[in-house]
Parts: structure tokens; sequence; C-alpha cells
């Protein structure tokens, strides 16, 4: 059932708990559905078979959703060791290599290599252009696309459980937290590869996408039934959460007007530089500015002008 409502009646950030299956653009189908909204965006993809934190921005959030860019990420992932895959992940196909299995110790030691910043490249099966296409979509062709190495950060990455239920076939859980644009996938790949055993990732979590957590987000049935009940309000949160990085500033009267009508004003009182999240008297955020030596620059406005 769709509300009907526009962006301006319904913006705000939705943190959905994915469930393996769908796809991040399913979800956001789904909620521009329900909502009637039409400017819907996410906040990172997440793989079908990959389940987590998938922040959605409605209406005027999703002009917000470039300052979410460079947020971290946190995830559990299951890697499975003892054969390689043509995705990386377990929806590819299988090649069984037969070679010892590593045992913890082994793995343990291997992951030095994968902390901190080191170059990864891509998976073959990624959303990575090459000359205005998908690497996917020459891999699906039987290209071998050529993909760049590109730098990554790997900031914590633990080993948290053991599985040699199977001796042939041990599991590892990981968990790691890593900068924008880390592929676990390509991790779980190159770390069967430095043990000599292959390996391809089982499972995957996302616990964190930046300051949203996997906690207080939204299982995906409560998400349908909120939203199809026209109770969409009981989960949004505000279009800046989030964004407590940029400090608020709060402008009344001429100046709100002046920053609404794309002009530059002239700060009264010593502000911190940078970005920053203006707000109006009730508190709401009427702009995305920037302060340069007491001179506050437009970058995006929220706020209508008066008159």
């Amino acid at each position: 059932m769709s509300t009907g409502r526009t962006d301006a009646q319904l913006s705000g950030v939705l943190v959905v708990a994915k469930e393996p299956g769908p796809t991040s653009h399913d979800i956001v189908a789904l909620v521009r559905r329900l909502t009637g909204v039409k400017r819907v965006g996410h906040g990172g993809t997440l793989d079908p078979f990959a389940a987590g934190v998938l922040p959605v921005f409605i209406g005027q959030a999703t002009r917000l959703v470039e300052y979410h860019l460079a947020d971290e990420k946190e995830y559990r992932a299951l890697v499975a060791f003892g054969a390689r895959s043509t995705t990386d992940d377990l929806d590819g196909e299988l090649t069984v290599l037969d070679v010892p299995a590593p045992d913890r110790a082994d793995v343990e030691t291997a992951l030095d290599a994968f902390r901190g910043q080191f170059e990864q490249t891509p998976p073959a099966y990624s959303a990575v252009r090459i000359g205005g296409r998908h690497a996917y979509e020459l891999a699906r062709h039987g290209k071998q696309p050529e993909l760049k190495p590109r730098t990554v950060t790997v900031l914590r990455l633990e080993l948290a459980e053991w599985d040699a239920t199977d001796p042939a076939r041990p599991v590892a859980t990981l968990e790691l937290r890593c900068s924008a644009g880390t592929y676990v996938r390509a991790l779980a790949r190159d770390l069967g590869e430095r043990l000599g055993c292959g390996a391809y990732l089982a499972a995957l979590t996302r616990t964190a996408s930046g300051p949203f957590v996997l906690a207080d987000a939204h299982p995906l049935e409560t998400v349908r039934s909120a939203l199809a009940d026209g109770r969409s309000a009981n989960l949004l949160l505000p279009p800046d959460a989030g964004l407590d990085a940029y400090p608020r500033l709060k402008l009344t009267g001429r100046d709100l007007d002046s920053l609404a009508h794309g002009q530059v004003i002239r700060l009264s009182t010593e502000t911190a530089e940078g970005l920053l999240r203006v707000i109006d008297e009730s508190g709401r955020l009427a702009a995305i500015a920037r302060n340069r030596g007491g001179l506050l620059h437009p970058d995006k406005v929220f706020r209508t002008a008066a008159g």
C-alpha cells in the first residue's frame, strides 16, 4: 500500500537489518513503494547473500548520503578453507583443492598480513566499472576483467572462532573493522592464497556501518509492517543522524534566510572551522555549510527562505 507521501513530508534515515536473500536495491524499492517517496537510497551495498546493517536514506536525507561514503564498516565473516570460488563467496562455483588444510595457528599468523593498510584487488564479480561496464558483467560473459589493486585499511581483524569439525574444510569466524571500499570476499580469497589452500567467504554480517549498528537496526518485517501502516515515524532517525562529527550551529532570522538564499554570511561568534550542521529555531536541520575563516558558505540547503 502506498501512502502517497512526498520527499518534503517524509525524510530521515531508516536502519534496516537486512537478511540474506534480497539485494540492497530490493530493500530500497520496497521502501520507495510503501512510502510513495521517490527519493530513496542506501548507504553501502550488501551482497544478496550477506546480512546486517543497511542504512536507507529517505527524502531530503538522500542529499546527505555523500557524507557517509567514507564511513568505516564492521563485519563478522565466516571464511571456509580448502576451496576456491569463482565469485570468492559461497554463490560461486567451488573448486576443492587437494592440499593440507591450515590449523588455527596458521590462520592466526597469516592474518598479520591483512592488518593495517595494504593493496587489495577487487573480486572479478564486483560492481567496479571497467570501460563503462561493471566487472561482473564481463565476468559473466567469460571475460577476465582487468582490475587494478586499491589501497584499503583494516583497522581491526580478529579470529573470533575456529571450527575444525571437518578437518579438511575448517571454517574461521573473523571480526573486522575496515575502511569503506574494502571487499571482505577479496580478503577471504587472499587469505586462502597466502595459506596455499584456497578460501572463500561462506557468510557475512555487517555489524556496523559508520555510526549505525546492528543492535539498533530494524528487521525487514518490522519495516514492512510499519511503512505499510503509515507508522514510519516510529522507525525514522533525523536526516542528519550519524553526522555527529560535524558540529551544530544554530542560526535564526536574517542569517538563516540569507543562507537559505545561497548567500555567504559572516559569523558574529567564534565557530569551528569546516563543515557544520546548521539548525533552525526548532532544532531542525536547515543546511550543511562550511565555515572558512568566519565566513559561512552554504553547501546543501534544506530550509526554504522566507518570502
